[in-house]
């Protein structure tokens, strides 16, 4: 008996295994449409909410505000924007009716009416560029805080306007990400003012045709000024600034910030002025050997392998060997008063102990703290970037908090 010949319905008819069928899945990457849209919405929501416009009464007002006013300033953005535009914020506008032969000139977006010459399957015009995805992930992670929590951030941000204001503070071009996102400090992106508060990161070797490279990377919290936060990852959010924003530079005003004499971005002409160290100590007394977290915190205008080297005899060493844990080189700052100011933000955690010298006189070190090495790195990353006045060492949670007049 003849085989019957198979029709193409009956090929994709017999597709047991589902190999023929096609789910269209939708992008996740919003256009810079979408993005504007998004935010005139957010302006739309808060006045269903309040039924009324945005004003100056709180930070997070006067980001929507200011967002409104950059609308209503910008012609094309409003004739995008009209058609959602539910409230009249926009007030009348004359939308261009388009013929056919405006369509058919218009740039053709998804290439469809592009001669053969210019198809090329191996061309990914809409593939999303990590710009694009840095973007995605800077929209989509941001989300709106109490109004509470919130209350002690828009005290720093409203003090930082002022200083920017005074002259205390300037804005500056954002160029490199590891050597200029730092926690604690202050940023613009898209004209919104934000606050670094912390980053989990790691540090990983990466391979490159130029030779391996150490680049950071992990999840952030940050807060913006219009009242929402963001766990957006490091490199994310730095390359975020890099396209849209600036450095705010810190204050020089306090003594403690006449240490400073730069924004941290570090030139030619920069000098050394010294080591900040950390050190552990290897003492076999057991009140040392068994107290956990015990650091000690020093200076130095030479090599610290060679400061230490005769820790053994020495009191502010313990009278032992030590372990260097962690160095930190200083620019353009006096790094003995920034040691001081170390020793005085941890005071309350000094280590108390009385040693003996070979000659029977009684010493009482004061450069080594029971702090957590991970909140001495914090420590010292917030005064070199000015912030430490804002904090204080909880004793009794081992955590770095803002201070009061700051809540």
């Amino acid at each position: 008996m003849a085989k019957k010949k198979l029709t193409l319905d009956d090929i994709f008819n017999d597709d047991d295994f589902g190999l023929l069928d096609s789910k269209v899945k939708a992008s996740t990457v919003k256009t810079t449409e979408e993005r504007l849209i998004d935010s005139f919405e957010e302006i739309n929501v808060f006045i269903d909410k309040n039924e009324r416009e945005p004003n100056k009464s709180s930070m997070s007002e006067y980001g929507l505000m200011a967002k409104l006013k950059n609308f209503r300033d910008n012609e094309e953005q409003k004739k995008i924007l009209k058609p959602y535009d539910r409230y009249n914020l926009l007030g009348d506008i004359e939308l261009e009716e388009k013929s056919i032969d405006d369509i058919l000139s218009d740039e053709d977006d998804f290439g469809l009416l592009d001669s053969d010459k210019d198809l090329d399957i191996f061309k990914f015009k809409h593939t999303p560029k990590p710009k694009d995805r840095a973007e995605a992930d800077f929209v989509a992670q941001r989300k709106p805080m109490k109004e509470r929590e919130f209350a002690k951030y828009e005290k720093m941000f409203l003090q930082v306007h002022t200083e920017i204001k005074e002259g205390k503070r300037k804005i500056k071009p954002f160029r490199n990400i590891e050597k200029n996102l730092h926690v604690g400090d202050f940023y613009l992106m898209n004209g919104v003012m934000l606050y670094l508060e912390s980053a989990n990161l790691k540090t990983d070797e990466v391979e490159l045709g130029s030779g391996n490279r150490v680049r950071k990377e992990g999840r952030t919290r940050t807060v913006f000024e219009n009242g929402t936060y963001s766990n957006m990852l490091f490199r994310s959010l730095g390359k975020q600034i890099q396209n849209d924003g600036k450095l705010i530079t810190n204050t020089y005003q306090d003594a403690e910030h006449n240490l400073f004499v730069n924004s941290g971005l570090l030139k030619e002409e920069d000098i050394q002025s010294g080591w900040i160290y950390v050190l552990k100590s290897k003492s076999n007394k057991r009140e040392i050997a068994e107290t956990r977290d015990l650091y000690k915190i020093g200076f130095s205008t030479g090599a610290v392998d060679d400061r230490i080297k005769n820790a053994k005899n020495e009191a502010t060493y313990l009278f032992a060997d030590v372990k260097k844990i962690a160095t930190y080189q200083v620019y353009n700052r006096n790094a003995d008063k920034l040691e001081n100011l170390l020793h005085r933000f941890f005071a309350h955690a000094c280590l108390d102990i009385d040693l003996y010298n070979k000659y029977g006189q009684r010493l009482n070190p004061r450069e080594w703290f029971v702090v957590p090495f991970d909140v001495i790195e914090q420590a010292i990353q917030l005064v070199l970037n000015e912030n430490i006045i804002y904090y204080r060492y909880d004793l009794e949670t081992k955590k770095i908090v803002l201070k009061k007049q700051m809540q």
